[in-house]
């Protein structure tokens, strides 16, 4: 076969050449803007990653290679650095950049030159707003809010990256207080691409276990490595434990999608375990003034009692030297008894004598006085009756006199009447009687009756 003369043919190389000469001049610099994947540094200084553009349910849709070359990557760093911004998985860049071809890897690569910080902060603080948005929307943002965290949370869950100076300092803090804490660790990545899957898995892990609180904690960073915790699958995972969740994500300004739906944001892990610690603590302070008041309160009855007891004894000692008084005084007064009973004794003996003597002198006269007295005694009985008797015989003779003069026959007799009615009624004055009335009248001679024609 006769090629023709003026159609050349180019060997590998030269094609690359042509093609990266084209590229070159065609897109020597432009805008391009993407999300970073792979982000990774080279041994010599060099930056290298990918950018790529995301579609419906975060497919990839586009994807180019892309590197900052050592000197750039150290300038465009710095600029970054002062937004809080650093170049890592899953930012958003805004970037000036220039399309080269590499022959001898038949491989095409953006050349990064600048990048845009504001467009950075201005991506993620969207998604941040929408994700909080969306949360809002679900009553997630104080769905932890209303759980209660142990007044001592000794059961612990830890997220963090193990071996991290978060996870050694979050544990340090705890082993120097002293306490006896008890924490299950569960590992995940706290940025990079594989940071929301891992938490959000290592927060359902520790759900499932009986723990008082859990602590998702991180170390400082950039602005931009906060942002796997502005995602809402990290949010949604903190904000449905059904356990308090505490975060400290080292960040003494930012606030991420994940503090503001926590139960307690702390700045730092330090800071997390401290409040853990004081909170602790606390329980301790109160266990202890508890204490305290109830011994206080046991001890005030019982020095009360004590005083009473020993007020007691006062009297008790009081009363045996009372009654050892009385006894002498008692003894003192039975000897004086003894001896005044003795001394009347001999005086009623004598009484006795002069006595039984003054009787057998005068019992004689006595028996004659005795044997008189019944006569004289009968005479004047005899002369009270006959006073009384007469007494009574004048009453009777004057009341008889009285009653013959009250005699109703003798009033009759004089010309008056006494009228009754049939039912013995006395009649006294005309209204007493009805017309037709049968009337009785009696009189000295007899009774009469008559009808009443009108009273």
């Amino acid at each position: 076969m006769t090629l023709p003369l003026f159609e050349p043919t180019y060997t590998i190389s030269q094609l690359g050449g042509e093609i990266r000469d084209f590229l070159r001049q065609s897109f020597d610099s432009f805008w391009v803007m993407g999300e970073v994947q792979r982000a990774r540094p080279s041994r010599n200084g060099h930056f290298y990653f990918e950018l790529v553009e995301k579609g419906e349910d975060d497919a990839i849709v586009g994807k180019l290679e892309a590197v900052l070359w050592r000197t750039e990557y150290e300038r465009v760093r710095r600029v970054l650095a002062q937004q809080g911004v650093e170049i890592a998985d899953g930012v958003a860049l805004r970037c000036r950049a220039a399309v080269d071809f590499y022959p001898a890897g038949g491989r095409l690569q953006l050349v990064v030159r600048e990048v845009d910080p504001v467009f950075a902060l201005g991506v993620l603080e969207k998604r941040r707003r929408e994700t909080l948005a969306a949360l809002e929307a679900a009553g997630l943002l104080e769905l932890q809010a209303g759980l209660e965290l142990a007044e001592l949370p000794l059961s612990l869950g830890l997220v963090t990256s193990e071996g991290s100076a978060a996870y050694h300092d979050f544990l340090a803090t705890l082993r120097e207080s002293g306490y006896g804490f008890r924490v299950v660790f569960a590992h995940a990545a706290v940025q990079g691409r594989d940071a929301e899957r891992q938490v959000v898995a290592a927060l359902g892990l520790l759900c499932e276990l009986d723990v008082d609180a859990i602590a998702l904690v991180r170390g400082g960073g950039s602005r931009s490595d906060l942002a796997a915790f502005d995602s809402r699958s990290i949010a949604e995972a903190v904000a449905r434990a059904p356990r308090p969740v505490l975060t400290g994500l080292g960040h003494e300004i930012d606030e991420s999608v994940a503090d503001r739906v926590a139960h307690t944001r702390l700045k730092t892990p330090t800071k997390a375990a401290e409040f853990l610690v004081e909170r602790v603590r606390g329980a301790e302070e109160r266990l202890l003034r508890l204490r305290q008041t109830l011994l206080r309160e046991a001890d005030e009855p019982l020095l009360y009692a004590a005083r009473r007891v020993d007020a007691a004894l006062g009297g008790v000692r009081l009363a045996g030297a009372r009654l050892q008084a009385a006894r002498a005084r008692l003894d003192e007064r039975a000897a004086r008894l003894a001896r005044v009973g003795h001394l009347r004794l001999e005086r009623a003996a004598q009484a006795s004598v002069e006595l039984r003597r003054r009787l057998a002198f005068g019992g004689v006269r006595r028996l004659e006085r005795g044997a008189e007295l019944p006569r004289l005694v009968s005479l004047r009985i005899t002369d009270l009756a006959h006073g009384r008797l007469r007494e009574r015989a004048a009453v009777v003779e004057g009341v008889a006199r009285l009653v013959a003069s009250l005699d109703p026959q003798r009033t009759l007799r004089r010309g008056y009447t006494i009228t009754r009615t049939v039912r013995g009624q006395l009649v006294r004055a005309p209204g007493q009687v009805r017309p037709g009335e049968v009337l009785t009248t009696e009189t000295a001679g007899g009774a009469l009756r008559s009808r009443v024609e009108e009273p």
